[in-house]
């Protein structure tokens, strides 16, 4: 269906913004209707059917959060996008749960604005516009777009409906969330804000820090504490999706275990699309001065066994991880949490890092014994550093096939290796300008 065939209501007490956005869309092909008070929405979405909604949060007579309850109570279907100039990730969270399809905002940039509309409108595979062929330059494509060394693919994958979380930034300590977003095939995995513009893609090419955490960044678009969430997605094979969020991914309660009730909450929908394997044939290394060290060598599929040694109480763990699938990752790998040693954590702070710290999202051991909770599992500190590996390495934005062997390595040495096995293997990178190029900063 073409888009001259889709009608957009829109929602808005301001004039210049009502009118600016109607002739917009009416220079796309859409049939634009348009309204300024609360009390005329239900009538017009039931006499006109429209395809899209948007509506502003603040409106006369009547909250744009209560007015959307009662869009969704009487047109349960209705894909209603939020704008407010106002906005905040807590807002978006809630008009997402409340079941509007997406959360844009003001100033509202043209090119954001009919993405989303397009998608709401499941016009994903229609011709695109002149602005959204600008916005897939600054989104670059997915690196399997390209050919590359592989020899098997798997199918590509999105979320059913969006979902959504919130909780703490560990490291931030800003209250913040996510809400994650299906996305057509042959998309990749994106970070953005809540604009609907500007975004940075889930790869290696745009890991601006490792320093306790893996972080992400492409002009003015950063993302911090990627790596649990990357994992969950790697291991139910998400290869597309758009994730919304706030500076910093929320920690939850330390480990994994909830990004991956978020994805069984979406469900997962196969797509059309494949997306090649890299299938490693020799063996690859990183060593630090002591007796930290990463490789990687060939393998039938997907495994890391890692190794670790701190003095008492936690002593010497190690454990194998073969990827099964999302049951085995979800069993045995997302439970596992963060930890740290109390003695770090006065260092940590003047570093201005951990303010999300708190006895439920992290263990705590001190020099004799775990202080703040129960293990879930007698090695899950090795568990744990295997969590961030998978996180880390999904960075590739291609499933590997190889065994992953590591002792006392971190998130650096796991980047580390990753550019080696591009480097090797000729993965395509996704720096396709040189304002792309300019804003992605080596890790340190």
């Amino acid at each position: 269906m073409q888009a001259a065939q889709r009608t957009v209501l829109v929602v808005d007490d301001e004039d210049v913004i009502r009118d600016t956005v109607r002739e917009i869309l009416a220079d796309e092909g859409y049939r634009v209707i348009a309204a300024t008070k609360g009390s005329e929405v239900l009538r017009l979405v039931t006499q006109e059917a429209p395809d899209v909604i948007l509506l502003d949060i603040w409106m006369p007579e009547m909250d744009g959060i209560v007015l959307l309850k009662q869009i969704k109570s009487a047109h349960p279907d209705a894909r209603v996008i939020m704008i407010s100039g106002h906005g905040s990730i807590h807002t978006a969270v809630t008009a997402t749960k409340l079941g509007a399809f997406d959360f844009i905002e003001k100033p509202l940039s043209l090119d954001g604005l009919l993405a989303t509309i397009k998608r709401a409108c499941g016009d994903a595979r229609r011709e695109s516009t002149a602005a959204e062929q600008q916005l897939r330059l600054h989104r670059a494509p997915p690196p399997w777009s390209s050919a590359g060394s592989a020899d098997g693919a798997v199918r590509q994958k999105t979320l059913r409906k969006s979902v959504v979380a919130n909780g703490l930034g560990l490291h931030s300590g800003v209250s913040t969330g996510v809400i994650l977003h299906p996305l057509p095939e042959n998309s990749g995995i994106h970070f953005g804000g809540i604009s609907g513009d500007a975004t940075v893609p889930a790869h290696l090419d745009f890991v601006r820090s490792t320093d306790f955490a893996t972080s992400l960044r492409r002009g003015g678009v950063v993302v911090g504490t990627v790596e649990h969430l990357m994992a969950s997605l790697h291991a139910y094979g998400i290869t597309n999706l758009l994730i919304k969020m706030y500076g910093e991914i929320p920690i939850m309660d330390g480990s994994a275990i909830e990004f991956c009730r978020l994805i069984e909450e979406a469900g997962v929908e196969e797509q059309e699309g494949t997306c090649p394997e890299i299938v490693i044939d020799r063996t690859l290394s990183v060593s630090g001065d002591g007796p930290d060290e990463i490789v990687i060598e060939p393998a039938d599929v997907f495994t890391v066994h890692y190794r670790l040694r701190y003095p008492s109480p936690v002593g010497s763990q190690e454990y194998t991880y073969i990827h099964g699938g999302a049951e085995s990752f979800r069993d045995e790998i997302a439970p596992a949490r963060t930890f740290g040693f109390l003695r770090d954590f006065e260092k940590l702070e003047r570093m201005g890092l951990i303010k999300g710290g708190r006895l439920g999202n992290c263990i705590l051991i001190d020099d004799e014994r775990v202080i703040n909770t129960s293990l879930r599992f007698e090695d899950e500190f090795a568990r744990h550093k295997i969590l961030d590996i998978v996180g880390d390495f999904s960075l590739m934005g291609r499933p590997i096939r190889g065994r992953v062997r590591a002792q006392m390595t971190g998130h650096a040495d796991n980047i580390a290796l990753l550019r080696r096995v591009a480097e090797i293997y000729g993965v395509p990178g996704l720096e396709t300008s040189a304002d792309i190029h300019a804003a992605a900063e080596p890790a340190r």
